[in-house]
């Protein structure tokens, strides 16, 4: 579904239909240690582009609202690991490395 930021994303969410209104961020929603997401968040969030470089099926993401400068900006923060050899992915755009062969 496409953002508020105007990128594709598998993890937005929103419903209009007969006088709903809501949007959420489903990937941030799932992490019970995060801050609450708004949608001033999508204009900087390294998700969509980490789905759009990445399509490895055993890359598993978790996000976080990330503050700092005493509270007044705030970032996504995304934390990847590969399902199948079970590590931490430093770069979740490029992967970790093992799943597929290098040409």
């Amino acid at each position: 579904m496409r953002t508020p930021a105007g990128k594709e994303c598998r993890y937005y969410y929103q419903d209009y239909f007969r006088g709903n209104d809501r949007q959420e961020c489903r990937l941030i929603d799932r992490n019970p240690r995060g801050k609450r997401w708004k949608p001033s968040l999508c204009n900087t969030c390294p998700v969509p582009e980490i789905l759009r470089n990445n399509a490895c099926p055993n890359l598993a993401l978790e996000a976080t609202v990330d503050e700092s400068f005493f509270g007044l900006k705030q970032a996504v923060k995304v934390y990847a690991v590969c399902t199948e050899k079970m590590c931490e992915v430093d770069k979740p755009s490029v992967g970790c490395g093992h799943c597929h062969a290098k040409v």
